[in-house]
């Protein structure tokens, strides 16, 4: 330590200098011929095929330019490897945007799967709701799927409810058929679809779905079509008139569709204000309870600044 250098430091073998070969490779392309894989996999034939095509096609002509893995780098080499053949591009789909501020305004419908007699075997449920008073304007139920049939249920529905300004659906082969077009573009309804592998675009239908096949009543299978009708005729009656909707101020979907909700909230608010004057001290405010209100519009796919297409304004 003498010095100011440990001992361990001073004893220590000093290093040996790597040495970087600068001997190039004979094996190495030249800058000629790995310019000519670069022409080749680039050229109209092979530009949509992967190196190891090229290189397969090319050794079955009696053509060798390198291997695959020398082909690759190449392409790195050239910022090339990524996807190469030439894909469709599929438009950007607008999110449907629909708005209602009223009952029969915006309709929603889907078609639904029920279980048969027999494995296999499958009635079509066709339900048409109401978005902003959760109404089922009609449900019917077929041995099949038909666009004849969705067709006759939407004019039996514009005959008793009226004609609304937009109806939306997914995109099945009935919703998207020619009649179901045709037929509301004569009647100059909106027509607005669901997005390709969206699944919640169509969110008012698949959550009555939902609510039918969970309920407890619900059924495993259906022993006949009429079994089926007779079920979803008393279930649709029931939810329409006794079911409380927390979407809708915890009214029964046909208060709001016929317009009862008000006086329905206003004997609420009497009943809530006499079990206040009875016993104040079990109200922790100094105002009676709220009632729960409805709300002003119901929208699929509300956007952030409320400026979407307003069919219903």
């Amino acid at each position: 330590m003498l010095v100011g250098v440990a001992r361990a430091t001073a004893t220590r073998r000093p290093r040996t200098p790597v040495v970087t070969s600068t001997r190039v490779p004979v094996n190495k392309l030249t800058d000629v011929e790995r310019a000519e894989v670069l022409a080749v996999v680039n050229s109209p034939r092979f530009v949509d095929l992967p190196p190891i095509q090229i290189y397969a096609q090319l050794l079955d002509e009696g053509v060798y330019l390198g291997s695959i893995s020398t082909i690759y780098r190449i392409l790195t080499a050239n910022a090339q490897v990524k996807e190469r053949r030439r894909l469709a591009r599929h438009p950007v789909r607008a999110i449907p945007e629909l708005v209602a501020t009223g009952p029969g305004q915006v309709y929603s419908w889907d078609i639904t799967k029920l279980a048969g007699p027999v494995k296999g075997t499958y009635f079509d449920a066709y339900v048409m709701i109401d978005i902003y008073s959760r109404y089922i304007v009609d449900a019917h139920v077929h041995a099949h799927e038909s666009a004849v049939l969705a067709a006759e249920m939407m004019r039996e529905i514009c005959g008793v409810h009226g004609i609304p300004q937009g109806v939306h659906a997914d995109r099945g082969t009935s919703m998207t058929s020619k009649t179901v077009a045709s037929l509301l573009a004569d009647l100059e309804v909106t027509r607005s679809h669901s997005r390709p592998r969206v699944g919640n675009d169509n969110p008012y239908s698949e959550s009555w779905f939902k609510t039918l096949k969970f309920a407890p009543v619900f059924p495993e299978r259906f022993g006949s079509l009429a079994d089926a009708r007779s079920f979803m005729a008393d279930f649709v009656a029931g939810y329409n008139h006794h079911h409380r909707h927390t979407g809708i101020g915890l009214n029964a979907p046909a208060d709001v569709h016929y317009g009862h909700a008000a006086a329905k909230a206003a004997d609420r608010a009497v009943v809530l204000a006499g079990a206040r004057s009875r016993n104040p001290e079990r109200f922790a405010t100094t105002q009676d309870p709220k009632i729960l209100a409805i709300p002003t519009t119901a929208w699929i796919n509300q956007p952030a600044d409320n400026t979407g297409i307003e069919l219903a304004a």
